[in-house]
Formats: C-alpha cells, sequence, structure tokens
C-alpha cells in the first residue's frame, strides 16, 4: 500500500471534470444523459452504503467502494456493467482491499433482503465474475486516498478538532462521496474544503489559518460550491426520476 499520495497511482489516475462527465456513446445510444449519469451513480453510492450498514463495516470501505464504482464508469459503460450488481461486488472488493472482508453471500442475503425488485437478484458467482471484470476495468489498482486522515490532523492543526466540527466535517466528507470530487481532486484539497463550509456555518474564524496553510482558496472555494450546489441540486432527487434513468438500460426484468 503506497504511503504518500504524490507517488500513488491515486494520484496519477486523476481526472479532469469533463472526462468523468463523458457519457459513455452505448449509454447514450439508450437514451442517458450526464444528468441520468450522475442520478444512478447517487443512486448507487447510496445503494452501498445501505449494503455496508446491514454487513457492518467501516466507512472507510464505503468510500473506497464508492470510488471503485465511481473509476469503473469512467472507462466502461453503463450498459455493459449493470450498476446493480457493480455496486455490491465494488464493496466486496474493497472490503478485501480494506482487509475488512465480508462473505459474498452475506452480501447476497442482504440484498435479496434490501430489494424485492427482480432487477437487483444476483448469486455469489454473479458477484465473482464481476469481481474479476471489475478488477480488469480498475488496470488492478486498488490504492485510494480518503480525505478522513488530512481531515483528523487539519482540524487538530486548526485547533477545531472539537466533536460538533469533527462531526459536521466528517458528515459532509461522507456527502461528498455521492460526487465524483474524489476522482478530481487530491483528498487533502475536499478535507479543507469541507473544513472550510463548517468553520462558515459554525462561524468560526479560519482566515488566518488557512493563509498560513498556502493551499490554492479559489480551488478549496470552488470544491465547497460543487458541494454546496449538490446539496442544493439533491432535494429535487426523487425515486421516480432515478428509476426513470436506470428503466433506460432495459436489463433483465
Amino acid at each position: 500500500m503506497a504511503t504518500n499520495f504524490w507517488t500513488s497511482s491515486h494520484y496519477k489516475q486523476l481526472l479532469d471534470q469533463e472526462d468523468v462527465d463523458m457519457v459513455n456513446p452505448l449509454d447514450k445510444e439508450k437514451g442517458i444523459t450526464l444528468e441520468d449519469f450522475k442520478l444512478i451513480k447517487i443512486h448507487m453510492a447510496n445503494y452501498i452504503s445501505k449494503l455496508a450498514q446491514n454487513v457492518k463495516v467501516r466507512q472507510r470501505v464505503v468510500a473506497t467502494a464508492v470510488t471503485y464504482m465511481r473509476r469503473v464508469y469512467t472507462r466502461k459503460s453503463l450498459t455493459e456493467y449493470d450498476p446493480r450488481l457493480v455496486a455490491p461486488t465494488c464493496l466486496y472488493l474493497a472490503s478485501k482491499a480494506e482487509e475488512s472482508t465480508v462473505q459474498a453471500r452475506l452480501l447476497v442475503f442482504y440484498i435479496k433482503k434490501l430489494y424485492s425488485d427482480d432487477k437487483y437478484r444476483f448469486e455469489i458467482k454473479d458477484i465473482l465474475e464481476m469481481e474479476m471484470k471489475i478488477l480488469e476495468a480498475l488496470n488492478y489498482y486498488l490504492v485510494v486516498f480518503h480525505p478522513y486522515r488530512s481531515l483528523s490532523q487539519l482540524l487538530q492543526d486548526a485547533g477545531l478538532n472539537d466533536i460538533n466540527m469533527t462531526q459536521v466535517t466528517w458528515g459532509l466528507v461522507n456527502d461528498t462521496y455521492k460526487m465524483d470530487l474524489i476522482l478530481v481532486h487530491p483528498p487533502h484539497l475536499i478535507a479543507l474544503a469541507c473544513i472550510y463550509i463548517a468553520s462558515v456555518q459554525r462561524e468560526k474564524d479560519t482566515t488566518v489559518w488557512f493563509e498560513e496553510l498556502r493551499v490554492d482558496m479559489n480551488v478549496v472555494k470552488n470544491i465547497s460550491m460543487e458541494i454546496l450546489d449538490f446539496y442544493e441540486g439533491n432535494r429535487m432527487i426523487t425515486e421516480d426520476r432515478i428509476s426513470a434513468a436506470l428503466n433506460k438500460l432495459g436489463f433483465r426484468s
């Protein structure tokens, strides 16, 4: 496991936003828009979280699984790689990568318990077969650096590591996995954006501290705006819109 982000495969695989927002031609043929693409990924991130709560794994495993899922779809189409199978398989793979292994049969059990819809019904062999495809799609690069470690260190450095700020910023970081930020920005900048939002909300004066860090505040503020815009847009997301997007893929019924 690489210990330095700047020499890691994660850093080398950071993408521009326009590359992340590219809808695969196979999906476009089915009428999938960029909005549909984003909705499906948000839904699958929530699906991974829901499954993870049932199999009881750490938040870091969830974050790694969501990152894998989002990385896969920068290279593969939703049409070829059914997101309803990719999501639990990414959780299965992440649990191994993060040394918190979850048995595939346990995932299958909870999928059936959580979803009555047959489109979510998969067997152990489906997960194991998809695991190999995902490993290939990821080029076997499984290292993911998350903002959590930076967050703890930065809060301490800023003297903001009280329970309230820790909970607020941790919650903000969790929500960033409903977006593609982890594919575009170094994790410490995501952590700083979450601290920036929380300090404004909690009326903490961090101006001098941010100046001393010598980071590009334009980038930090832009990430902050993306997070706040997401919260604004998230209110408009309904189950009907998600179902309509998934139905365009026309998988087995």
